[in-house]
């Protein structure tokens, strides 16, 4: 789909985000095909937010929205799984990419980003409770809900403020959606890669342990 700029602008005034105003709608492009795990791993504008060791032998990377109901599903119920048994262990290393679906979830992302400054642990655990409240800073005032999520993290009204009119950030985003958009031919989330092979949807733990462990004996 295609977010235009009257449309985009609309959503601002309607969400309570329309101190955003004037930042660059994001854009997609549909396809979908496999690409070489070298493409998925390039570096992209905004640092990647990692778990696991850099060296392992199987690398995930997810790219999710943080309006997606699936994301959310996907981060409650199979997540937990892979990172006790596959990422707390070392066995794989886990990446998380922002594929914002909307200006509300671009809002979250970059929340995510101020709060956890470069951390990638404390940057899951915020994603994570983003996640589980979803409902609450999606459906009610968005820009009040992610403003009292941003003081219970430590940051100030005018951080947070600050952080969520950030241009410079909001065109990183862009930039890596864009990427992932026209290189990776990612539509729609979640989507994974999983050592380059692409896996779109919600996916059971079990196709994970399948393909994961097949590749950790290859």
């Amino acid at each position: 789909m295609i977010i235009t700029r009257r449309a985009f602008n609309t959503m601002l005034s309607l969400t309570g985000l329309a101190a955003l105003a004037g930042l660059s709608p994001l854009r997609f492009i549909s396809d979908a095909m496999a690409q070489a795990a070298s493409e998925v791993a390039k570096p992209v504008s905004l640092p990647d937010m990692a778990l696991g060791p850099k060296d392992a032998a199987v690398t995930i990377t997810e790219f999710a929205s943080m309006t997606c109901p699936h994301c959310a599903a996907f981060n409650e119920q199979v997540f937990p799984k892979i990172k006790s048994e596959y990422i707390d262990t070392g066995k794989i290393r886990y990446i998380f990419r922002e594929f914002p679906l909307d200006i509300k979830a671009a809002a979250g992302s970059m929340l995510s980003r101020c709060i956890a400054n470069g951390d990638a642990p404390k940057y899951f655990a915020v994603t994570d409770m983003l996640f589980r409240q979803q409902s609450d800073w999606v459906m009610k005032n968005t820009t009040e809900t992610l403003t009292r999520i941003g003081k219970q993290a430590g940051l100030t009204q005018q951080q947070v403020e600050a952080c969520l009119k950030d241009q410079a950030l909001l065109d990183k985003i862009a930039a890596d959606q864009k990427y992932a958009s026209d290189i990776l031919k990612v539509d729609s989330t979640p989507t994974f890669f999983i050592n380059g092979e692409k896996i779109k949807g919600e996916t059971s733990y079990e196709d994970f342990v399948k393909k994961i462990n097949s590749l950790l004996k290859s």
